[in-house]
Order: C-alpha cells, then structure tokens, then sequence
C-alpha cells in the first residue's frame, strides 16, 4: 500500500488548468501594425481576420479618405471575446505611407513609434517599484502589405523591410491577389521570394528562431508560401446555400476563406491560430531583449562619463540605481 501512495496522482497536470484560468480571468494583449500604400485593404483585411470592425477606418465616423503628406501612425484599441477568452487588440494603422512622389525616409516614423514602444516598457521595468503587470503597448507583427503588380520588390519594399525586419517581426502579403491569374501568382511570389534572400531580409518565421525539428517542420511550411496572397472582404455570399466571405464578380465569387481562391486562411492561422504567442515571444526575447541590451549599454557608458562630475540633481544615482537592476 505504502508503494502506491508513493507512486500515486501528485497532480502537476493541474498547473496547466491554473494557468488558463489566470489567463482567461486576465486577458492578453496583441498588438499588430499593417504598413502599405492608401488602395490596398488594409483596413478591410484587418477586420477580415478578426470578424469585428476593428480597423481605424471602421471605427472613425464620418471617416474621409484623404493621402497624409507625413506617415502619421494611429492606433485603435478593442476588447474581443471569444468563448470565454478576452484579448485587447490594438490595430496600429500608417497613413501616408508609400503616398507621396519623394518617400524617402518615409519609415523613420514607424521605426520611432517601435522604438518609443519599448522604451515604455523598459522605463516600467526599471521602477524600483513597478506595475505587477506592465501594459504591453509593443508591436507584435507588422503585417506589410506589397502592391500585386506581377514584378518584384519596389525599392522601398525593400529598404522598408531590411530596416524594420531588425526591430519587429514582419508578415509580408501580397494585397488584392484576385487581381492577378494563378500562374502571374506564382511567379511572383517566386521573384519576391528571391529578392528577400538576395537583400538579406528578415521576415517571420526566421528559421534561427525554430526550437525544435516540429517547429522547423511546421514553419518551413508557412517559409514556402510567403508572401501570403490574400484577399480581404466584410461581405457574405450564398454559395452552394452556405454564407461565406467574399467578393463578387461576373465571373463568380472569391471565397476568402476557400485556400483554393486565396491565402487568407493561412495568414489568419499564422497570426492567430498558431503562431500568435509566439509573435509575442519573439518580440519579448529577441526583439525587446536587443533593444534593452543597447540601452542599458548606453547608460552605463552615460554613467561612466558622468562619474568623475559632481553629482547633479540625482542624474547618477539614477542610472546608478537603473544600471544595478
């Protein structure tokens, strides 16, 4: 008897029915930027994905479409709940991007905003006394949205990408794929496929962040369709007397959620379904970490400097105090 109590139930599988109840009693937050030219559906692809109207331009009234001289980045933050669980959206919009006839530089916006996003974070993570939970404002995915002109990357697909690629986790689609025949998609994809690996570009799934043979296996998958060739709509068709997302046209009916039309499915199983804590993890580790290192770095250098002055108004005490934690 005393060697079944010894080997008898502990009860450690309980740890995962804790962790979801914390989980769902909390909520989560995720937070996803889509950046491209005015034309494109960004907007309606957002809403698309997640089946609520969520998108800056859904959610503005009396909304105007009106091309930006500057990017302007603006935000909106939503509660969706789906069978329990309660996740805090917040779609980060780009207007003015790609619009105007001189768009050099036009990224460095979005690079501040990134930047400034986890510099919150790591000023509430260096408070003596700090939140038990730190609001999550960092991006977790740029979703980029690339023009179907047949061809390759423009030039500032390229330079946008290859700098923002080392900051955030990047999704690149091709907007509007219906407006291209199945073989003109292929082929580009191909062509775009080879311009990422010969500018040395970044995107996600990066296949050094694979922890294992099922990771790899399962990413190599999502690496060979990329860019995803999607197809964004808010309206319902009868089709063989089911209701389905789609575009209508005298030709037929895309169905957005039909991977024989297009690859929104798979986009929307990436960011959602299979691949959304990891955006999170990768954005925590990886993307967050490399910015609190160089930061740190700079402050140690600044109190370096700073110790052979006299000590002004706490300045080096703070770092001092930042430095050690």
């Amino acid at each position: 008897m005393g060697g079944r109590d010894l080997f008898g139930y502990v009860g450690i599988e309980a740890v995962l029915d804790q962790m979801r109840r914390k989980t769902m009693k909390a909520g989560f937050e995720f937070n996803i930027m889509v950046v491209g030219q005015s034309g494109l559906g960004k907007s309606t692809l957002v809403n698309t994905l997640f089946k609520s109207k969520v998108s800056r331009k859904s959610c503005t009234p009396s909304y105007e479409e009106k091309i930006s001289r500057t990017v302007h980045l603006k935000s909106v933050s939503h509660i969706i709940e789906e069978k329990g669980v309660k996740m805090r959206l917040t779609v980060i919009d780009t207007p003015g991007f790609g619009d105007q006839i001189n768009n050099e530089n036009c990224w460095d916006p979005i690079v501040k905003y990134i930047n400034e996003q986890y510099e919150k974070y790591l000023t509430e993570e260096l408070h003596i006394t700090r939140k038990r939970r730190i609001p999550d404002t960092r991006v977790h995915c740029c979703v980029y949205f690339l023009p179907a002109t047949g061809h390759r990357l423009r030039p500032i697909d390229v330079e946008f990408m290859k700098r923002l690629g080392k900051i955030v986790s990047i999704v690149p689609v091709i907007a509007k794929a219906d407006t291209l025949t199945m073989d003109e998609r292929l082929d580009f994809k191909q062509r775009i496929r080879q311009d990422l690996q010969a500018s040395g570009i970044r995107v996600y799934p990066q296949k050094e962040y694979d922890e294992d043979v099922e990771d790899r296996i399962r990413n190599d998958k999502i690496r060979e369709n990329i860019p995803f060739a999607v197809v964004g709509t808010d309206k319902e068709h009868q089709v063989n007397g089911n209701k389905v997302l789609g575009r209508k046209t005298k030709w037929g009916i895309i169905e957005v959620e039909n991977v024989a039309h297009c690859e929104f499915a798979n986009l929307r199983d990436l960011l959602v379904r299979s691949h959304l804590q990891d955006l999170k993890d990768v954005t925590h580790y990886i993307h967050y970490e490399t910015y609190r290192v160089r930061r740190l770095n700079e402050s140690n250098a600044s109190v370096s400097g700073l110790s052979a002055l006299p000590l002004e108004n706490g300045i080096t005490e703070k770092y001092e105090a930042q430095s050690q934690l």
